[in-house]
């Protein structure tokens, strides 16, 4: 497919890219150069999402274009641009490979609120409520399609790498479905099931940034160890926020792994805990309907060991990211990165 070079946005989306990129996932980038071309980048990418998710089938089109236009961090092909400043070459490649690594992430989102009946998503109604569960998982699989399609062109290394990818996305939503078997240590699954889920896509969001830019092999092998550990991050980073944080910080309710039964980080490390209210064991036994039950839920984890703890998990998964980018040059690309394990760890206190 054709492609505009890269940072061709139109100059208002430029502008609103820039601005986004000021507030967004923490990423604090000094460099006006840096910022305005990864800003031109994103919204190349978003105008290569709008066309990528076209169809002549009206239907097949608008529950397509649904989560797109829904927006969202963009964190993924972001990360993938970013991961593009350490070699020399910019171009087609890098904006197809983060367009590509996006819609794999907005098919995963389809899917995911199928299993957990979600009825919204990014402040819109999900596509399982608008519609129904069929039209969702098929909307997921065209786009997967399409993402397959666009690494096709990126060559044969990259085609490998995404459907390892894929293989790795779904191998972690099986491991999360059945549950830890016996004998596992829950938190260890739990730890696994998140890095699956979410740290795989964003280590190749990485990888692909490198690969795609030409940069030497121990630095793309930098950035997707980072990306890896950082997605792992962000994960965790959100299961206490969704504890600890009120509701008109978090923009949605509080305690929503409580009301859908999902034990996250926390919860798992309070429940090891034999000093653990009684009271709390009971209440994370199964999912929890009432607000004031929930409230109260929220209240005994809060004065739990478990949330602390958890926070010492991030810490020690930020320290760890911070060390995978040692690897890199000094560079404003590299204070970037680092901004983002950062602020993850300051967001939960």
């Amino acid at each position: 497919m054709s492609s505009p070079p890269p940072g061709a946005g139109a100059p208002a989306a430029r502008d609103g890219a820039v601005e986004d990129l000021r507030a967004t996932v923490g990423l604090q980038i000094e460099d006006e150069k840096l910022l305005r071309a990864i800003a031109g980048g994103l919204a190349d990418v978003e105008a290569m999402l709008r066309d990528v998710v076209k169809s002549d089938v009206q239907a097949v089109h608008d529950a397509a274009l649904h989560l797109v236009e829904a927006g969202g961090k963009r964190f993924r092909p972001l990360f993938t641009l970013l991961s593009a400043q350490f070699g020399p070459r910019q171009g087609d490649h890098v904006l197809i490979a983060a367009a590509a690594v996006e819609l794999v992430h907005l098919a995963t989102l389809y899917h995911d609120d199928v299993m957990d009946e979600a009825t919204m998503r990014r402040g819109a109604e999900s596509v399982n409520a608008r519609w129904d569960n069929t039209v969702a998982i098929l909307t997921g699989d065209f786009l997967f399609a399409h993402a397959s399609r666009l690494v096709a062109d990126l060559g044969t290394d990259a085609a490998r790498i995404i459907a390892e990818t894929f293989g790795e996305l779904v191998t972690g939503q099986m491991r999360e479905t059945v549950g830890p078997g016996p004998g596992d240590d829950p938190v260890e699954h739990y730890l696994t099931v998140i890095a699956q889920k979410t740290g795989s896509l964003i280590a190749t969001s990485g990888r692909f940034g490198g690969m795609m830019s030409g940069a030497p092999e121990e630095y793309i092998q930098a950035l997707r160890r980072f990306g890896d550990i950082i997605g792992t991050a962000f994960q965790i980073s959100d299961d206490i926020i969704d504890i600890a944080s009120p509701s008109d910080e978090l923009g949605k309710a509080q305690g929503t792994d409580l009301r859908e039964g999902v034990r996250t980080l926390p919860m798992l490390y309070a429940l090891a805990d034999p000093d653990t209210d009684p009271r709390l064991v009971e209440l994370l036994a199964g999912p929890i309907a009432e607000d004031e039950v929930v409230e109260e839920a929220l209240e005994l984890l809060r004065r739990s060991s478990g949330l602390e703890r958890a926070r010492v998990t991030l810490s020690d998964y930020a320290s760890r990211a911070r060390a995978e980018l040692a690897a890199l040059p000094a560079s404003p690309a590299r204070d970037a990165c680092e901004s983002v394990a950062d602020y993850l760890v300051a967001r939960t206190h």
